[in-house]
């Protein structure tokens, strides 16, 4: 005998398009505050980010990892979730931890080379930048079963990039998600690189891509979830969807994984070079679609931007900025910090080169 056992279908969302036009049937009910919230913290972002390029280029912070062109999944997303909702993010939503209250100057700090700055404020409910690539997603899951046992409404959001869903975590995260039946939700931020592998293969490729999956939302269908893809350059799109699958993760009814269709504009971090393997001629069709002025575009046909309006945003960012600069600036890691916080008992050869140190 042979029979189908059974069939797929990956939803795609999009409601805003290039030009700002919205999906009238999909166009979320939100205020005028909102709306502008969410185009406020994009911009915020992108003004964290240009500073904070430019700080590396001048040797005054380490290696950086812009967020250029991913805006909309990392503020739309966060701003979807409640916030006794848990954040796990991976190296690149600097926005995530803005919005939560985490000051500019913990940012500059930790990117400066000092955990300090990853010493996160009560109730901000962020976990620290995650730089191993993946194991977030056992920490998003971990925590979101533990909500179910201890029933707790809330849920987690965890963000990867589209080369986790290459590694072993991420699909033992998925699997221990789905079984538990827990309420969390997986965004993966798929901006077409893993460095300088790309996201898709040729026909001649034999692993100089990622993966042959047709889309990674795909990817969670072996595990039983919930998978649906979105236009990651839409943060109405990204919004909408996020906040549908943590109402649903609260509600009892499992997991969900997204995938965020955007580009990265800019270098994996400072320390690569892309134009060594970018087309620049595609990487320019992506900047026609990014996410602020496609957003900025939306609210001028609801006549909620100005030019007053973006002078208001430009001047808080600015102000919080340069504030945050001049605090990590000032700030004074110990040396000795990277003894203390490694063991809780020193063992005695560690004990040795602590005293030799100092």
């Amino acid at each position: 005998m042979e029979k189908i056992a059974a069939k797929f279908n990956v939803q795609y969302i999009q409601i805003l398009g290039e030009k700002g036009e919205p999906d009238k049937k999909l166009e979320p009910k939100l205020s005028p505050q909102q709306l502008r919230d969410l185009y406020k913290w994009m911009v915020i972002e992108r003004m964290f980010d240009s500073t904070a390029l430019a700080l590396q280029r001048e040797g005054r912070i380490g290696t950086y990892a812009q967020s250029l062109g991913e805006e909309a999944v990392h503020v739309g997303a966060t701003l979807a979730a409640k916030p006794e909702d848990w954040i796990f993010p991976d190296y690149r939503e600097h926005a995530a931890f803005l919005i939560r209250g985490v000051p500019v100057a913990s940012l500059f700090t930790h990117w400066g080379g000092s955990e300090d700055g990853m010493k996160l404020p009560e109730n901000s409910n962020i976990f620290p930048v995650c730089i191993p690539v993946g194991t977030q997603t056992l920490h998003g899951a971990g925590t979101a079963i533990a909500f179910k046992l201890k029933k707790e409404k809330a849920a987690t959001v965890t963000f990867v990039g589209d080369a986790s869903t290459s590694t072993g975590d991420f699909h033992e995260g998925l699997n221990f998600a789905s079984t538990f039946q827990a309420p969390a939700v997986f965004v993966i931020r798929n901006n077409h690189w893993a460095i300088s592998t790309p996201r898709t293969c040729l026909e001649e490729d034999w692993g100089g891509c990622q993966t042959r999956s047709e889309t990674l939302a795909q990817k969670g269908i072996a595990y039983g979830m919930n998978c649906v893809q979105v236009d990651g350059n839409d943060i109405l799109a990204v919004y909408v969807t996020v906040k549908k699958a943590l109402d649903d993760a609260r509600a009892g009814k499992g997991p969900t994984l997204i995938e965020a269709i955007c580009y990265r504009l800019g270098p994996h971090t400072t320390a690569d070079d892309p134009t060594r393997y970018q087309d620049a001629t595609v990487v320019k069709k992506w900047f026609e679609k990014e996410p602020i002025k496609r957003f900025q575009l939306y609210l001028k046909r609801k006549k909620l931007w100005d030019d007053k309006f973006e002078k208001a945003v430009q001047a808080q960012g600015k102000r919080m900025i340069d504030a945050g600069v001049k605090l990590a600036e000032e700030h004074k890691p110990k040396p000795t910090d990277m003894f203390d916080y490694v063991y809780s008992e020193l063992t005695p050869n560690l004990e040795e080169q602590r005293k030799e140190f100092e």
